[in-house]
């Protein structure tokens, strides 16, 4: 590629912040506080020796001969008759000694490269769900509408960083096509790194090169520099199918970052007991992690957690509930054991945009960033246990992630900040409204929401009584007409499109 085509996908984005919606500015969000340890070392290290139990007695069974045979040739114990894969902790330890502990995510437009792991906290767009809802249209299919339109939110709101994977499935489309389609609206309609599907090599490779295309680089780039990253979910309990096995494969060979979660839910697919599930958790996750060193030592692996409990009385899951909350803690103090970034979640089981989406978010919020997650996936516009992508879900959301963002912020303690002078001025029983210190900061004193109202209740009943979820369908309305799409140079749009029009035609009615 040439430096003018380089230099052309950089522009990406207008002036962030140029919004009648307030919102804070992009950012790196970083967690300077410590994170909340529940559990001491003691219990850590149970989690951790029940773990390998499980790796070195019972072991993980494996669909598909290429994994095992990565496994076998390390001296991992394989039984090919059954699948099985059993291995000792010291296969284990010289995986972790190849994993970095942070990993760079840079998009098309550099300015909105993020750092994962330390203190960082990054946010995603929800993804995954089949369904779509909006209290305007109401609740539909995934389609590709809809898809584009949650691209353009994503772009548009400054705390979500990254763009998860089929935020609404385009329904409409050939299933073993319709990932391209997702990339390229992707990578049109944003400038954010985004997830790529793992459901085998083609589709994990097709976004790979995708990304690579839009940033004017060569394969050889995106491996010392990633751009997108995937989600590898163990089917739990303990089996890893051939799919996801391939998906991981094609990643690492490339060197971009793969998150292992388990999809562990207590009661259904692990005991009931919380130490149990993180036990099993934990060596599923581990168990990703060294496939990712044996096929390229040094690959970027993100420790994954999504541990919550179902409800004993339906069998439905449950999420935001006090045991999602302790794992999303525990999980953080495992993946810092390993010294690996994680990956965790905020989600909820409402069905609806109600007061349960709104507490049970913020509790698995409040698990999720005080559990040290830097990668905190579904972040934005998850309900219905993660069946449906909802637009006023969105906004709640990202209210709460402006708010958490707000909270981590540091607090400037100089003198001025500490406000002597200014408390001197104000004689006893007096005002602080009209004093320079006052009047210089009212602008930015304070966090200022978008979706709260502060009315007093006259005023807010003479305003129409609008509700925060109606207002929240408002907001939506507004950020997609004030949403602009980035500039993406015509000459890359053209070899994207070929390199589609090449892919589909390649792959035709069979898988990518």
């Amino acid at each position: 590629m040439t430096n003018r085509r380089r230099a052309s996908t950089r522009r990406g984005r207008s002036k962030p912040g140029q919004t009648t919606i307030p919102q804070l500015p992009w950012t790196q969000i970083r967690n300077e506080f410590g994170p909340l340890e529940i559990v001491g070392e003691e219990q850590i290290d149970a989690i951790h020796r029940t773990s390998i139990r499980i790796l070195s007695e019972l072991g993980i069974r494996v669909i598909g001969d290429r994994v095992l045979d990565y496994f076998e040739a390390a001296g991992a114990r394989v039984d090919r008759s059954e699948g099985m894969v059993r291995f000792d902790e010291e296969l284990l330890d010289h995986a972790l000694s190849t994993t970095p502990s942070i990993v760079t995510l840079t998009p098309r437009n550099p300015d909105r490269a993020v750092e994962i792991g330390g203190n960082s906290v990054v946010n995603g767009l929800v993804a995954g769900p089949p369904n779509v809802h909006d209290a305007i249209n109401g609740r539909r299919p995934g389609n590709m509408k809809d898809y584009e339109n949650f691209t353009r939110l994503a772009h548009h709101f400054n705390v979500i960083h990254l763009i998860g994977n089929q935020v609404a499935a385009p329904m409409e489309l050939p299933a073993n096509t319709r990932h391209m389609d997702t990339y390229l609206a992707n990578l049109r309609l944003s400038d954010l790194s985004f997830h790529v599907t793992a459901i085998g090599r083609g589709r994990a490779l097709d976004g790979i090169k995708m990304m690579a295309i839009a940033r004017g680089d060569s394969l050889d780039d995106m491996q010392r520099k990633p751009g997108v990253t995937t989600i590898i979910s163990v089917n739990s309990p303990r089996l890893f199918d051939e799919e996801m096995g391939e998906g991981l494969m094609v990643m690492a060979e490339y060197g971009q970052p793969v998150s292992i979660t388990p999809f562990t839910l207590m009661g259904a697919m692990t005991p009931v007991t919380l130490p149990a599930a993180l036990a099993q958790q934990n060596a599923e996750a581990l168990f990703g992690v060294v496939l990712t060193q044996l096929v390229n030592p040094g690959t970027p692996v993100i420790y994954g957690a999504f541990t919550s409990n179902v409800d004993m009385k339906s069998g439905a899951p449950a999420f935001g509930t006090p045991e999602n909350t302790k794992a999303n803690l525990i999980a953080g103090q495992l993946a810092r054991r390993y010294k690996l970034p994680y990956r965790t979640s905020n989600a909820n089981a409402s069905n609806a945009v109600d007061l349960q989406a709104a507490y049970e978010t913020t509790m698995a919020t409040w698990g999720a960033v005080m559990g040290g997650g830097n990668l905190i996936y579904h972040g934005a516009g998850w309900l219905e246990g993660g069946l449906t992508a909802s637009y006023e879900k969105l906004i709640l959301d990202i209210e709460i992630l402006q708010n958490m963002a707000e909270i981590l912020k540091p607090i400037d303690f100089s003198e001025d900040e500490l406000g002597f002078d200014a408390i001197a001025k104000v004689a006893p029983g007096g005002h602080f409204f009209g004093e320079e210190h006052t009047m210089s900061r009212y602008k930015t004193a304070f966090y200022e929401p978008m979706l709260s109202n502060w009315m007093n209740y006259e005023a807010w009943e003479e305003a129409g009584s609008i509700t925060a979820g109606q207002r929240a369908t408002l907001l939506w309305q507004k950020a997609l007409e004030e949403y602009e799409e980035p500039v993406l140079d015509p000459a890359i749009r053209e070899e994207l499109d070929a390199y589609m029009a090449h892919r589909k035609e390649e792959i035709g009615d069979g898988e990518p």
